[in-house]
């Protein structure tokens, strides 16, 4: 199933049916290396896509970083789904994983995905250009574990 060009344009724009394809091809790679990458969410009741998200490895702005991405379809915006689904995602990486940070990035413009992001007790760290658009860049941090 495709975006829409509403959630599409979060994510740098609509991808031609070519790109959709390496993008597809990319993280199925990715899962492959790594083993975590993209996942699909469907709503439970209805069992309808929602969207995607998953741990991705990344290089940005110099740096090999694991970030928290999401995406949902118009539809299901403003329902607390993506903090719902980052806090899942979240505690796989932390959890399963043994990922000791994780970073998420948007559009400057995106204050839905920075509020998501507050939400997750993500900080900001900088402002970036990623893409050639302007992003704000947050890092969040596993807390340790203590034992007595």
């Amino acid at each position: 199933m495709k975006l829409n060009s509403t959630v599409m344009a979060t994510l740098a724009g609509v991808r031609s049916d070519k790109q959709t394809q390496e993008f597809l091809k990319e993280n199925l790679n990715h899962w492959k290396r790594y083993g975590y990458g993209l996942w699909i969410f469907r709503d439970k009741v209805k069992n309808q896509f929602v969207g995607r998200g998953g741990l991705r490895n990344v290089h940005i702005a110099d740096n090999d970083e694991v970030e928290l991405a999401y995406s949902l379809m118009t539809e299901f915006w403003g329902k607390g789904l993506a903090t719902e689904m980052g806090e899942t995602i979240l505690k796989v990486g932390f959890e399963q994983l043994g990922l000791t940070e994780v970073v998420c990035f948007t559009t400057t413009t995106n204050r839905a995905s920075q509020r998501v992001m507050e939400k997750l007790g993500f900080q900001y760290e900088r402002n970036l250009i990623h893409a050639d658009l302007h992003h704000v860049f947050y890092r969040l941090k596993a807390l340790p574990k203590y034992s007595i």
